[in-house]
């Protein structure tokens, strides 16, 4: 079980650091309403994303998609991206190089 404390980030939204390295950072966020917000935003870190459980609308770039349970992707350095919940549930997130930020 993770010791990191759990942050509101949005309406309806949470996020947790699951474990953390200078190099890399899991974090899971979670969703408990359909239309919470995962708000656009880019960063320079890769990140990859597993959809734990729950359903989501991803903007990434300029291409939409839906993703539920099992899913997974990569977001690439500096693309700009967000979701919009519809179903509540889980996102696990891994960064690389850790986001310092959410510390």
């Amino acid at each position: 079980m993770s010791t990191f404390p759990i942050i509101p980030t949005a309406e309806g939204v949470t996020r947790q650091v699951l474990a953390d390295h200078p190099e890399l950072m899991v974090v899971a966020f979670r969703f408990d309403h359909e239309g919470a917000v995962g708000a656009l935003h880019d960063h320079p870190h890769v990140q990859s994303t597993y959809v734990e459980r729950g359903r989501f609308r991803f903007t990434i770039g300029t291409e939409e998609r839906e993703v539920g349970p099992g899913h997974g992707f990569v977001i690439p350095t500096g693309i700009t991206h967000g979701c919009v919940c519809l179903e509540p549930g889980t996102l696990i997130d891994c960064f690389t190089p850790r986001r310092d930020d959410f510390l």
